[in-house]
C-alpha cells in the first residue's frame, strides 16, 4: 500500500491485543517468523524518487508508519534516529505513528523535539479498559502537536470521556478484530465511543466491523474485509475531519493546499469504505476485484 511505511518489521507482544495480530498471521501464512525483527528494504521509503526525480511520497500524503511493528519497540531502538531524521526531511508529509509502548515514548524523542512537530500525529492504541487506563495518562503527558487515540482492536468496552474531556485528543479510530483468533466486537462499544466522541466534538472513525460482529443480541460473521469496512461505513457512525497539520515544504516554507496530494477514492469500494476517511486514496492495486 503507498501510504505505508514500514522501516523495520517483526514485533513483540505486550498486551492483550497482541494475541491474534495480523503481522504474525501473515507471516505464519508465508513461512516466516514474526518475532523476528529486521531492518526492511524500504526504509528510505520516504526519501525515494520516481525516475522524474519527484519523491514517491507526495507533499501533503498521509503515512501511517510501522505497521506490521511498533516505532517505539525497543529492539528498534538503534534504527529510530535514523527514521525521525526521514521524517525530519519531509516536514510535508504527515507521519502517523502508532504505539502500545507510550512509556517509551519521551525517552525516545528527537532532542529537538520541543512541543513537538508539526508534522508528526502520535496515537496509541487502547483495545480495553484497562490498557486505556495504563497507556492513556503516560500519553496526555507526552509533549506533541497532534495525538489520537486507536481502540483496535477493540475486544472489550471502552470509556475514555475522562481521556476527551483534555481537548488533547484529536481522532478516535475503532474497528474489530480479523484473521486466525478473531473476539467478536460488539456494536455497543463501536457507539459508546462514537457518543463520548460526540460529547467532546472528537472526531471518530469505524473503520471495520472485525470478522465477528454482535449487534442487537445477533453474532455476525463476517469474513471479508471489503464488507467489513462497508458495514462500518453504513452505521454511520464515523464523523468529523483529519486535524489541520501546519506542513512545510523542505526549506521550512508553508505549504500551500494546491501544492499538497489531493487523495482520490475511485475504486469500486471507496464510495462505501469505512476506512476512507482516514486512507490515501486508491491505489488501484486490484484486491478489490479479487
Amino acid at each position: 500500500m503507498h501510504d505505508i511505511w514500514n522501516p523495520w518489521h517483526g514485533c513483540v507482544r505486550v498486551s492483550p491485543g497482541c494475541a491474534n495480530c495480523y503481522m504474525y498471521f501473515l507471516d505464519r501464512q508465508r513461512g516466516q517468523d514474526g518475532c523476528r525483527i529486521y531492518r526492511t528494504g524500504t526504509f528510505d521509503y520516504p526519501l525515494q524518487r520516481d525516475r522524474n526525480g519527484r519523491y514517491r511520497v507526495r507533499s501533503g500524503e498521509l503515512i501511517r508508519v510501522c505497521m506490521t511493528s511498533d516505532f517505539f519497540l525497543a529492539e528498534a531502538d538503534s534504527w529510530r534516529a535514523e527514521a525521525w531524521n526521514i521524517m525530519y526531511q519531509r516536514p510535508d508529509v504527515i507521519f502517523f505513528l502508532l504505539t502500545k509502548r507510550p512509556e517509551r515514548i519521551r525517552a525516545h524523542l528527537p532532542d529537538d523535539w520541543g512541543r513537538g512537530w508539526d508534522n508528526i500525529w502520535l496515537n496509541v492504541t487502547c483495545e480495553n479498559q484497562e490498557m486505556a487506563d495504563v497507556r492513556l495518562p503516560v500519553f496526555l503527558n507526552i509533549p506533541a502537536k497532534h495525538r489520537g487515540i486507536m481502540c483496535a482492536p477493540l475486544i472489550g468496552p471502552v470509556s475514555l470521556r475522562l481521556y476527551l474531556a483534555s481537548g488533547a485528543i484529536e481522532q478516535v479510530i475503532c474497528g474489530g478484530e480479523n484473521y486466525g483468533g478473531a473476539r467478536p466486537c460488539h456494536y455497543e462499544w463501536v457507539k459508546t465511543l462514537h457518543d463520548e466522541c460526540l460529547a467532546h466534538q472528537t472526531a471518530f472513525s469505524f473503520i471495520e466491523t472485525g470478522t465477528h460482529f454482535v449487534k442487537d443480541g445477533r453474532l455476525y460473521h463476517i469474513r471479508s474485509k471489503q464488507r467489513q469496512a462497508e458495514q462500518a461505513y453504513r452505521s454511520g457512525l464515523s464523523f468529523g475531519h483529519l486535524p489541520a497539520f501546519a506542513l512545510k515544504t523542505p526549506l521550512g516554507f508553508p505549504l500551500q493546499s494546491s501544492d499538497c496530494y489531493q487523495p482520490v477514492y475511485d475504486g469500486p469500494n471507496c464510495p462505501h469504505c469505512g476506512s476512507r476517511r482516514i486512507c490515501n486514496g486508491c491505489s488501484h492495486c486490484g484486491k478489490c476485484h479479487t
